[in-house]
């Protein structure tokens, strides 16, 4: 995509009030490898393109990240983090709340073996969730908002996460990798497993975990 048409098509987003619009599961743009970013758009239009993709991510109850193909623009930028209102039951469980965070042409490896299966939802298949199996402790590689490279490492939900919004920049969807005997409405998944977790889905829907 053309640096000049791209910046057209985030102005005209942008020029639109409220929540950015979500691109739903069966549109081209979420199967396509993202274009990687390398400063099509100046800093003004970079900065105000995070700020109301953060906007609109915060502003749908328990999301916890948002890629760029999923407001209809193939460009490799995320943005990501665990809302506060989860913070207390994610540290009860032994897991960090992930602050916000703007992922640049991300990638990632696993470190170590362990694989976990962890149920998953998105804001492009809206109402269902499946179990999906990976690594629990990934090293990444980002740019930030600032152009900074960065590596760090991430687990448990974090990893969980990045894993899940980079592989939007990959043209997947979480469904690629799920266990479809898992697969429930988000409802059923709060009031079945949500105490529980995948280990009562896994015995009671029979399917294997890791």
């Amino acid at each position: 995509m053309a640096s000049s048409r791209l910046a057209d098509q985030v102005a005209e987003l942008l020029d639109k009030s409220g929540p950015l619009s979500v691109v739903q599961a069966g549109d081209p743009v979420l199967r396509q490898q993202a274009v990687a970013y390398d400063g099509q758009l100046d800093d003004d239009l970079l900065g105000r393109l995070i700020v109301r993709m953060r906007e609109t991510m915060e502003s749908i109850n328990s999301a916890v990240g948002l890629a760029a193909p999923q407001i209809g623009l193939s460009l490799g930028l995320a943005v990501l983090a665990t809302p506060e209102a989860l913070a207390d039951r994610l540290i009860k469980r032994g897991q960090q709340p992930v602050p916000f965070t703007v992922l640049i042409n991300p990638s990632y490896q696993a470190v170590g073996r362990r694989r976990v299966g962890g149920y998953e939802g998105c804001l492009s298949v809206p109402g269902w969730q499946a179990v999906v199996a990976r690594p629990d402790r990934i090293k990444v590689t980002r740019q930030d908002e600032a152009g900074q490279q960065l590596v760090e490492e991430y687990e448990g939900i974090g990893a969980r996460i990045v894993q899940h919004e980079t592989d939007h920049l990959g043209g997947r969807l979480y469904l690629d990798g799920a266990e479809l005997r898992s697969f429930s409405t988000t409802e059923q998944v709060v009031e079945r497993w949500g105490a529980t977790g995948p280990g009562a889905a896994a015995e009671q829907l029979g399917f294997a975990l890791p």
